[in-house]
């Protein structure tokens, strides 16, 4: 199972996010399910970094990816990188309408 963490901060805004584990849906390299998760997740962090120039600092290993939102002051780039953070956790929300037993999604408030 992929197990995804959401950290928020006690104001609702994102801070980061971890996401450990294989869904096991199929055998790797057809597995659907750790794709699309990889391809939600991954593409997030580089969406961040590319489209607003925020480098997050992630860490990424066989089935393991962190990546946490640097200390910034409230401001248009700030309301970008939440955006982008918002917009990943809704399509991991879709992911697992469909495939819930597969991956699970905690969000954790700090």
């Amino acid at each position: 199972m992929i197990n995804v963490r959401i950290l928020r901060r006690e104001d609702g805004k994102i801070r980061g996010f971890e996401v450990k584990g294989h869904a096991n849906y199929a055998k790797a390299g057809e597995d659907i399910v750790c794709a699309g998760v990889s391809a939600v997740t991954v593409g997030t962090v580089n969406s961040v970094e590319a489209l607003t120039g925020t480098v997050m600092d992630s860490r990424m290993n066989n089935g393991f990816l962190s990546a946490d939102v640097p200390s910034m002051e409230e401001s248009g780039v700030h309301e970008q990188v939440q955006l982008l953070l918002e917009s990943m956790v809704v399509m991991l929300n879709s992911i697992a309408e469909s495939y819930g037993k597969y991956i699970q999604i905690q969000e954790v408030h700090y």
